[in-house]
């Protein structure tokens, strides 16, 4: 399978610099699969799953918010958070998702602040502890 250079970059440095054969990872718009010659492309990145496969092995990552393009057939990756899922500390990130749960729990006693935070939070922790397995 063709590759094309793959640069992934979090605001606490370079994750991953190198040749990938395909990444796929969610925009604000839905899914997207990046492979070798693609079309130059730019969006923002949402909250979830993402994967890179190169020679043929596959490594999986929490990814949330940032931003992606495609120029000239190089893929750069700018997110705000990237976590490889055996990075990923999964009992953490089941205790996020029972704290989220317990304030979600009282919806009422929460302000609209309060309640977008931690549906957000939520939404974070179960991506995580979905791709730490």
């Amino acid at each position: 399978m063709e590759r094309f250079p793959l640069e992934i970059v979090t605001p606490d440095g370079l994750i991953y610099q190198g040749e990938a054969e395909r990444l796929c990872c969610r925009t604000i718009e839905g899914d997207v699969a990046i492979m070798a010659h693609h079309c130059d492309y730019c969006t923002a990145i949402g909250m979830g799953q993402a994967h890179v496969i190169t020679d043929g092995n596959t490594r999986y990552a929490a990814c949330m918010g940032g931003m992606l393009s495609v120029l000239g057939g190089e893929v750069r990756l700018m997110a705000t958070t990237w976590e490889w899922a055996d990075e990923i500390d999964k009992a953490r990130a089941e205790a996020s998702k029972a704290r989220a749960e317990k304030l979600l729990a009282n919806q009422k006693a929460l302000d609209d602040r309060e309640l977008e935070l931690a549906q957000a939070r939520l939404k974070r922790a179960l991506v995580r502890t979905s791709v730490a397995k």
